[in-house]
């Protein structure tokens, strides 16, 4: 008995002990809790909201982002850790600031700096932690983590790979007072974001006093938008080649989605607008507005877009050419299929609310109403901007239309969501057909009609034979180097794969809308090396896994290789000496790798057809895109000249429908 008490004393005394007997003892230890997420304070928005009573009390809120510090490679000051890189240098007033030390214990302590237009220290705190927020939704969405585009130089080692290969960028740079500028731009030649600052131009009834200083690295809307386009790039990189008026508007229009939707995840801003608005996202307020404070001081007397007041000139897809004002279409789209979505979600509490009729009653709605209309409306918003990066796998890899984008959100949706229970893909059709954009090759608006086509065998006898071929294993335990490096080695395995087939059976070029001997070409356009009939060059782009969880909680894994082939046009049908542009096409082919399943889901092909060819031949020679012909169709871009930084062209040259500065 008595030894038995001992046991108990021992047991009670000494938790990392436990004996099943006297004679054998299991070690154990308590299990520690998952490590929380760093909270880090920023603007809600940006400064100029808590420069109003009115909206004081949303000016700032606390972002969870992942942490990102590892054992062996800490969370460095700058900050500097696995995806960016903050560097702090002012060329134009001759400075160099102090890096954040973020993991300083007082700065953990108290979630970071408060918010401060003065304070440099903040300002790489808020581009940190705004830039980490939205590469957190891009891997949420897309089922793997994130890479930038890489850098390409010739690999020099002799053999039949003498080309151009991919190098690694670890990470994007963060430059917060890069420009004294009304702008702030991606950069895809130095891989990183430049932000600008300027006195503001506001008028005396604006929020932002005039003669102030505005940073656009304190407008979370600017870091989104920004931070967009760099993950963007890594995904598409042909998406800034502008093959059609739709491409360099998709991506101002997909980054302003991103931005707008980032709002909706600050439920205490949400709730807030909700209370003040009635429940009504039609009403203008913070919501539905970007850079307030950027438009303001570069004179525009409002938020620099504002995507809830439709232009008093009704926008009209077929006629507009400008890519801001075009791709705008695509966000007003988007976002009133969103407020759709949320009226269905909440169409029960408002009958509640108002005894059956639909209409409140006047005054303040009830803070329990208020509670629930924000849960809906938060959650919608959540769906709707996974349902929008998601899509982004599902797109074509060269010359993306409009139409195709709405083509893959329908089917990306329904991979995932079998049953439209709130009607998501109805209102993405409905509101797409009101704005008049609708894919040309269908006749009917429908699922059935709009989702991506599969495969009249999707069980080739050669698929099983690619996939031996490349290293399919899930690679979501590896960093993000390593996923780098992964996809680089099957690329190259893909492709040498993919010619052995081609050579034994050249039909199968038109099943990945490959053309026949297409020649290797120099950078500059001309012919390095003529293809004998039916050999031909091509490159397999990437070779990216995704793993995503259905609400049925199913895993969905698939393989999403891209193959792409490119043509040097002459602007002049003569020489390409005297200018061209690339004529590309090729295939986005999801794969389900599933041992014993495996099958092609989906190849959605850019074929070298006569139509797009005629169409990209008509921009190149024609004025729609002037000033910015030069950008896209002047042959070769030299690395360090204006022409390499198409961002920033494309941003300084908004017109007449930002006023003349943008982001």
């Amino acid at each position: 008995m008595n030894e038995s008490l001992e046991l108990v004393a021992k047991m009670c005394g000494d938790r990392t002990a436990f004996a099943v007997s006297p004679a054998k003892a299991i070690k154990r230890k308590v299990r520690k809790p998952p490590r929380p997420n760093r909270r880090l304070r920023v603007y809600a928005l940006d400064p100029s909201v808590g420069k109003s009573l009115n909206s004081i009390a949303v000016n700032e809120t606390t972002l969870s982002v992942p942490w990102d510090d590892k054992p062996s490679e800490p969370l460095r000051p700058g900050p500097v850790g696995e995806y960016l890189e903050v560097v702090d240098v002012d060329p134009a007033s001759n400075k160099i600031y102090d890096p954040v030390n973020l993991n300083d214990e007082q700065l953990l302590a108290q979630d970071g700096w408060p918010p401060s237009e003065g304070n440099p220290q903040f300002h790489q705190q808020m581009v940190y932690a705004v830039a980490m927020t939205t590469i957190m939704h891009f891997e949420q969405a897309l089922g793997r983590k994130v890479v930038w585009a890489p850098r390409f130089a010739k690999t020099g080692d002799g053999n039949d790979e003498d080309k151009i290969k991919g190098y690694e960028v670890a990470r994007l740079r963060l430059y917060p007072h890069a420009l004294r500028t009304e702008n702030a731009y991606y950069s895809p030649n130095k891989k990183a974001i430049l932000f600008g600052y300027f006195p503001s131009a506001s008028g005396d009834s604006d929020a932002t006093a005039p003669g102030t200083m505005v940073f656009a690295c304190l407008s979370s809307d600017i870091i989104a938008h920004e931070m967009t386009h760099a993950l963007l790039d890594g995904l598409h990189r042909r998406f800034e080649e502008v093959s059609n008026l739709d491409v360099p508007a998709f991506h101002e229009g997909f980054a302003d989605i991103v931005a707008l939707f980032q709002h909706f995840t600050i439920s205490e801003l949400v709730r807030f607008e909700i209370g003040r608005v009635r429940g009504d996202l039609s009403a203008e307020g913070l919501l539905g507005g970007l850079a307030k404070q950027f438009g303001e001081g570069s004179g525009q007397r409002g938020p620099l877009r504002n995507y809830v007041k439709v232009s008093d000139a009704k926008l009209r897809y077929e006629d507009v050419t400008e890519s801001h004002a075009r791709g705008s279409i695509l966000v007003y789209a988007v976002y009133e299929a969103f407020r759709k979505i949320v009226a269905r979600r909440t169409a029960d509490l408002i009958r509640l609310a108002s005894g059956g009729s639909g209409v409140l009653p006047t005054g303040a709605i009830h803070p329990d109403l208020v509670e629930r209309l924000t849960a809906e409306t938060c959650k919608a918003a959540k769906h709707v901007l996974r349902m929008c990066i998601r899509a982004l796998d599902y797109c074509p890899s060269v010359d993306i239309t409009f139409g195709e984008y709405l083509r893959a959100l329908i089917t990306a949706d329904l991979d995932i969501v079998r049953d439209d229970r709130y009607g998501y893909r109805v209102a993405f059709m409905e509101s797409f057909r009101k704005w008049g954009i609708l894919p040309k090759d269908i006749r009917t608006v429908s699922e059935e009609t709009l989702s991506w086509n599969t495969p009249e065998d999707p069980k080739p006898p050669w698929l099983k034979d690619i996939l031996a071929s490349i290293d399919i294993k899930w690679n979501g335990n590896l960093n993000r180097s390593g996923v780098f490096e992964l996809n680089e080695k099957n690329r190259w395995a893909l492709g040498r794969r993919l010619k052995q087939l081609f050579q034994k059976d050249p039909n199968l070029y038109a099943e990945f809308g490959l053309l026949p001997g297409v020649p290797l070409y120099h950078a500059d356009g001309t012919i390095k090396q003529e293809r004998p009939a039916p050999d031909s060059t091509f490159e397999v782009y990437k070779v990216r896994r995704a793993r995503r969880v259905t609400p049925d909680e199913e895993f969905r894994n698939d393989i999403i290789a891209i193959i792409e082939q490119r043509l040097a046009i002459p602007i002049d049908g003569k020489d390409v000496k005297n200018g061209f542009f690339w004529f590309r096409s090729g295939a986005t082919v999801i794969i389900d790798p599933t041992h014993g399943q495996e099958e092609i889901r989906y190849s959605i092909i850019k074929s070298a057809s006569d139509s797009r060819l005629a169409l990209q031949m008509k921009i190149a020679t024609g004025n729609m895109l002037s000033p910015l012909r030069a950008l896209y169709f002047g042959g070769l871009v030299q690395s360090g000249s204006a022409l390499a930084e198409p961002f920033a062209m494309l941003h300084s040259t908004y017109g007449e429908y930002g006023n003349g500065q943008v982001y």
